[in-house]
């Protein structure tokens, strides 16, 4: 397996087994607390029947490591968070994914750390003396919101977050050292860089070198490394050879919700020519898609037309990209940005299946299966607003054969015929004798393409 024909699960650990939302470690008593961990990783493991139902094969943990709150707050990079068990519980996990065929991939939280993370602790105590008072940006001059008596840099303007220096030559040591004792500890696959795009150019260099050695389900030398990226003029930067493997595809994101909300296919057409098209400025690359995650509205609450949901999976499975399902959207749980993370974010005591459920199990078989799903090229045939038509073709590197298949979705409330050669984009229309793969029925086309509403058909020439 490499990491484009995986499928991703990503759990929210710090909400999903139960989890307190604040951290009450005994922190006077480092590493050897009063209080013991708990351990509620394990109930994680009742989810790997569900996962590989499902047909997953790599799984993407949010932050798991010490912290005062949500995890991106780090404490400590060498210690899982209590709230969560030990550094045993965490191996045993890993352990029996691995064992069901799931790599394992962590998010990495470089950019800053909390407030009570043990290097600013020091800092705050000791000022100038510090041994560790370049390990971030800080004015002495100045001061800070909490009265610190000195200033420092926060992501993004997020004061709890403090940025570190990553030019430091001790602070990539340390955080090199944190991901050699993940890769020997819990043998991870890969890491997902939160916020990559504030990442220091020189240190993801460093830190893609750095991975290159470590063992991986991926196979030697492929450790990826999905930096996140909101903003698509970043994706250039992050994508070079030099640093990241992957990032995630806000753009089609975007494309993809708003273009069912607004019968406007169009958006998603544009983007995926742009990005993956002829000439696509990413057509080489394995971007990670996905219909919602922890920080934005869950798809089953930002889609206004239920009927909808299932036809947003159904094109995940189909573009190009690395998909990536959220815990519980599977089985289509709401949950809304504007009424605060934690709805974004459940605590869930088991997964559960349904007949969405059943939808992208099957959409993510097909995936599997067809190598022109995961390394085609994409081709738009027929944009109309309601309608799309694209094509993804990819040859066997080692038989030469040429896979061709041809996906077309309408959205409308209607049906519809798309006739060749009329009206406005032109349509040159589709011939000859294919097979639909979602029922095995057999089309004998002329030109003309009739697609019932609210549907999509997957063909593959005859």
């Amino acid at each position: 397996m490499n990491f484009q024909e995986s499928v991703l699960y990503q759990f929210y650990p710090l909400r999903l087994p139960g989890v307190p939302e604040t951290n009450n470690w005994d922190w006077s008593n480092w590493n050897g607390a009063s209080k013991a961990e708990v351990n509620r990783l394990k109930t994680l493991e009742n989810w790997i029947p569900h996962l590989k139902n499902l047909g997953i094969n790599a799984v993407y943990f949010s932050p798991i490591f010490q912290s005062d709150k949500h995890g991106y707050d780090t404490r400590d990079y060498y210690t899982i968070d209590s709230r969560l068990g030990s550094n045993q519980d965490f191996a045993q996990l890993s352990q029996k994914l691995h064992e069901n065929g799931i790599a394992v991939i962590l998010d990495g939280v470089f950019n800053h750390t909390g407030r009570g993370f043990w290097a600013f602790r020091d800092v705050q105590q000791n000022r100038q003396n510090s041994a560790y008072k370049d390990w971030y940006w800080i004015n002495w001059q100045g001061n800070s919101p909490y009265n610190d008596g000195f200033g420092y840099e926060g992501w993004e303007g997020h004061m709890d977050l403090v940025k570190l220096n990553l030019q430091n030559p001790a602070v990539k040591e340390h955080i090199f050292g944190a991901i050699q004792k993940w890769s020997d500890e819990f043998q991870i696959d890969g890491l997902r860089l939160d916020v990559a795009y504030s990442l220091d150019n020189s240190f993801l260099t460093e830190l893609n070198q750095f991975t290159k050695k470590l063992p991986t389900m991926f196979g030697q030398g492929n450790f990826p490394l999905i930096g996140e990226s909101i903003h698509s003029h970043d994706y250039s930067r992050l994508l070079e050879d030099s640093k990241c493997h992957s990032c995630t595809n806000y753009e089609a994101y975007k494309g993809l919700y708003s273009s069912l909300n607004d019968n406007n296919l169009f958006e998603l057409a544009y983007s995926l020519n742009r990005q993956f098209g002829e000439g696509g400025i990413f057509k080489n690359k394995s971007l990670l898609s996905f219909t919602d995650n922890h920080d934005v509205s869950r798809f089953a609450s930002i889609l206004r037309d239920p009927e909808k949901i299932s036809l947003g999976y159904k094109l995940l499975f189909t573009i190009p990209g690395v998909p990536c399902i959220y815990y519980g959207s599977e089985w289509g749980i709401k949950g809304n940005k504007q009424e605060g993370d934690n709805s974004l974010r459940p605590a869930l005591n088991n997964p559960e299946w349904n007949e969405l459920t059943d939808i992208i199990a099957k959409f993510l078989k097909l995936r599997i299966n067809h190598k022109a799903l995961i390394y085609g090229t994409y081709k738009n045939i027929c944009i109309n607003n309601s309608q799309l038509v694209f094509e993804r073709k990819n040859q066997c590197p080692y038989t030469g054969q040429t896979e061709t298949i041809i996906v077309a979705i309408n959205i409308s409330d209607d049906n519809c015929l798309l006739k060749a050669k009329s009206g406005y984009p032109n349509f040159e229309g589709i011939y000859g004798n294919y097979e639909n793969l979602l029922d095995g029925s057999t089309w004998n086309l002329n030109g003309d393409l009739n697609l019932e509403r609210k549907s999509i058909v997957i063909l593959s020439p005859k």
